[in-house]
């Protein structure tokens, strides 16, 4: 389930806390499941299941997947940037049958202070919506899901859940609004004078200290602003904020902890998401 990477990521746990932590679940497994999800299946301080619906987004109506995970008061879980520890989530569904692509979307995520420094992820509970197309249109989709995924709280524990659901050729509405409450969380292209948008990105990758600034503008007044970064070929450190937010502005910083590290990520595509409450937008860079 786990490789030897995953693990490693992880403070190791004494045989007693994994014994002990093993035994605490939250809830939930055995219930019966509605038409269109599969039944809660606990896991260490959380429980998780797949639902589904037919959902209009973007003006495209199509047949969804979710993953919806709740954990216990305290805990989180992690973003495909997990930030300063933890591991990023991973979602197998190479058993599914009539699926041609099974597409994760990721909601905006949130920092988090941990004794490791700063994670990036989420708590209570997040629902990860995943774009299906089918091989055969019209016919069932049988989707066979191996989700691995972290949690943390004050102990940090791997979780492994094996999910199944049948999504039939003439899927309903299902958790619809569900899922486009979702949807309605995961950052959107960039695109012309929408806001949050990235007006400048500076990179000084060759100096003695090598980073890149970025200044970010937000609608006049928004909360709960921040920017990540991630790449699906690079690790990239967590960016820190220069300042609060001023007349609309916002400056933030990505520092390098040598020039090797730096340069890892040149000629590499990176994504900066721009998360607010306000709303969400990514962009898509790559260094010289």
């Amino acid at each position: 389930m786990f490789g030897t990477n995953f693990f490693a990521r992880w403070p190791l746990l004494t045989g007693l806390a994994v014994a002990a932590s093993l035994a605490m679940t939250f809830g939930g497994a055995g219930l019966a499941a509605s038409p269109g999800q599969s039944p809660w299946q606990d896991q260490t301080n959380s429980k998780v299941r797949l639902v589904s619906g037919t959902v209009t987004n973007d003006g495209t109506t199509a047949p969804y997947a979710g993953v919806q995970l709740r954990m216990a008061p305290g805990w989180k879980t992690y973003w495909r940037n997990p930030g300063d520890s933890g591991v990023p989530p991973t979602f197998d569904w190479s058993g599914s049958k009539n699926l041609k692509s099974a597409e994760v979307l990721y909601p905006a995520p949130h920092r988090f202070a941990d004794a490791n420094g700063t994670a990036i992820g989420y708590d209570d509970e997040v629902v990860f919506p995943v774009r299906i197309t089918p091989e055969r249109d019209g016919e069932p989709v049988e989707l066979v899901l191996s989700f691995d995924y972290g949690l943390c709280k004050d102990l940090c524990i791997p979780n492994a859940a094996a999910l199944d659901l049948v999504l039939p050729g003439d899927l309903g509405k299902g958790d619809a609004a569900l899922l486009e409450a979702a949807l309605a969380r995961v950052p959107k292209p960039a695109q012309g004078d929408t806001l949050p948008k990235i007006a400048r990105i500076t990179a000084a990758l060759g100096g003695p200290v090598p980073a890149f600034e970025v200044e970010a503008l937000f609608p006049e007044g928004a909360t709960g602003t921040d920017l990540f970064v991630d790449s699906p070929e690079v690790v990239v450190p967590v960016p820190k904020a220069l300042g609060p937010l001023t007349d609309g502005k916002q400056r933030f910083a990505v520092a390098f902890m040598s020039t090797s590290e730096a340069d890892a990520i040149k000629g590499k595509s990176l994504i900066f998401t721009l998360v607010s409450d306000e709303g969400s937008t990514k962009t898509a860079w790559t260094t010289d």
